[in-house]
């Protein structure tokens, strides 16, 4: 039976609901269903340009890749993108409304519900089923008033809902069946069956909790999905080196600051999947003894992430690897910490004001608040190499150093290399996605070994290796007799 939609709401965060969701998103393609991908609200700080020219949550527009389908705004209509403890940047269909205070969100949720149903509204209307995703735990009672993210969105639109949980953490019984609890009457029926995620063993072991859990709740258990070792998707939002290939046999040591503000951290992806290059991301110089190339990467708040890097002693650990020989690079905000000062006048990404940047590379940015948001192709301007990538910025750099472009990308200039090309930025994310463009890259950085991985193919088989695993494991009988009973069927 094809639903006309499913939710996946999960126990706890990182339970599974987007490896889920992007499970069933390329299952339902492979069966020819024209399908979509939905989270009405995220909170990350992994985002990715649209078709229509808007920003919406990475791990959406990896389950749109699973569909087949260009990510497009509507597939996340509401995205929050902290910059510090107590704001966020509102992008409400893929543009920036604002910065708001947790307690001023919580009360504009109201406008943002509608702003999610009219993107619901297009979807349902262009596709046979979508595949929605939850976001955090439907459980947490804090946050159930003007819910737009977990239950009050599925029983404003009448959706059934999987709910996942994380048996490799422990507690998965407590899990289930402690959230079930914590819903209203109304909410447990909308919940058709769960699946377990991650487990290992020997599945006889838990058969006794599995029958043990249906009878107590009256629910199926629709899959038990197994621990997928060594497993790419790119993360939603938490840094991660699980998935990390180079291990011990490195020889190329990538030093990354973990700065506060650390954004679009699939940047490394690439590298952490390269069999020649290990990638440290440290949160202090003293937790390193050397590097071969420091890259100072994306950040959401570009002044307050450079002033940890002074208060740590990046500025001075940079200085004296630079006096070695060594080199470095800066990707978007890090490329602004590169050069003499940036101008935030309007205090686009907090208080109003400048700072003094690292001096690096001779240029300035001014923060703006039109957000550039494109995907762009192009080529080294020293060599014709292939790159491509996207670009997520509010500042615009200006300076001498720009008259020595580090690419060439759809006919302009971006970026910049010193003189001595020790030092090179670019706005590019996306970088070292192409092989030929990160060999490029190793290569300036002193790795010559042209070994990069394809990563779009390790995408597209992470992508369907969750679906194959859900094709297996889903018990599709009692997934289709729990969503006839939901429909009425």
């Amino acid at each position: 039976m094809i639903p006309k939609a499913i939710m996946v709401q999960g126990t706890t965060s990182d339970a599974g609901k987007s490896t889920l969701v992007t499970a069933l998103c390329r299952y339902y393609r492979r069966q020819n269903v024209h399908v979509a991908p939905f989270k009405p609200q995220n909170m990350a700080l992994n985002s990715a340009v649209t078709i229509d020219g808007g920003e919406i949550g990475r791990a959406q527009a990896v389950q749109a890749l699973a569909c087949g389908l260009p990510a497009h705004s509507d597939m996340n209509p509401v995205l929050l993108k902290p910059h510090s403890d107590q704001t966020a940047q509102v992008i409400i269909h893929g543009k920036v409304l604002q910065n708001q205070s947790a307690s001023q969100y919580h009360q504009y949720k109201s406008v943002a519900k509608q702003a999610v149903l009219q993107s619901w509204q297009r979807l349902t209307g262009l596709y046979q089923t979508v595949v929605v995703e939850g976001a955090g735990s439907p459980a947490e009672i804090n946050l159930r008033a003007n819910d737009i993210a977990n239950m009050g969105f599925a029983e404003t639109v009448d959706c059934p809902v999987i709910l996942v949980a994380d048996i490799d953490r422990g507690g998965v019984f407590a899990h289930i069946v402690g959230t079930l609890a914590l819903m209203a009457p109304s909410e447990q029926q909308r919940v058709i069956g769960f699946v377990i995620n991650r487990f290992r063993g020997d599945i006889a072991l838990l058969k006794p909790g599995l029958d043990w859990l249906e009878t107590e709740t009256g629910k199926p258990v629709l899959a038990v999905l197994p621990y997928l070792h060594d497993l790419y998707l790119e993360a939603e939002d938490a840094l991660s080196s699980s998935h990390a290939r180079n291990g011990e046999r490195a020889t190329f040591d990538i030093v990354v600051p973990h700065l506060p503000s650390f954004s679009n951290h699939t940047d490394f992806d690439p590298l952490q999947l390269h069999p020649g290059v290990k990638v440290h991301f440290v949160r202090s110089p003293e937790q390193i003894s050397g590097a071969d190339l420091i890259v100072l990467p994306g950040s959401k708040a570009v002044r307050s992430d450079l002033a940890r890097i002074r208060a740590q002693g990046w500025d001075r650990y940079i200085s004296r690897h630079l006096r070695y020989g060594g080199k470095v690079l800066g990707i978007c905000g890090g490329f602004q910490m590169l050069g003499r000062a940036i101008h935030d006048p309007n205090g686009i990404e907090g208080q109003a004001g400048s700072v003094e940047g690292l001096g690096m590379l001779d240029m300035e940015t001014l923060m703006q608040p039109d957000k550039c948001l494109r995907h762009v192709t192009g080529t080294f301007a020293s060599q014709n190499v292939p790159v491509k990538g996207y670009e997520i910025h509010m500042g615009r750099s200006h300076g001498s150093a720009l008259s020595r472009p580090l690419f060439k990308l759809d006919g302009e200039h971006d970026g910049a290399i010193s003189a001595d090309e020790l030092v090179a930025g670019s706005y590019l994310h996306g970088l070292f996605d192409l092989p030929e463009a990160c060999n490029a890259l190793l290569a300036w950085a002193g790795h010559w070994q042209h070994n990069a991985v394809d990563f779009e193919a390790v995408r597209e088989a992470g992508i369907d290796r969750v679906a194959d695993a859900w094709a297996e494991h889903c018990d599709f009988a009692k997934f289709n007799e729990a969503l006839a009973g939901f429909y009425g069927v």
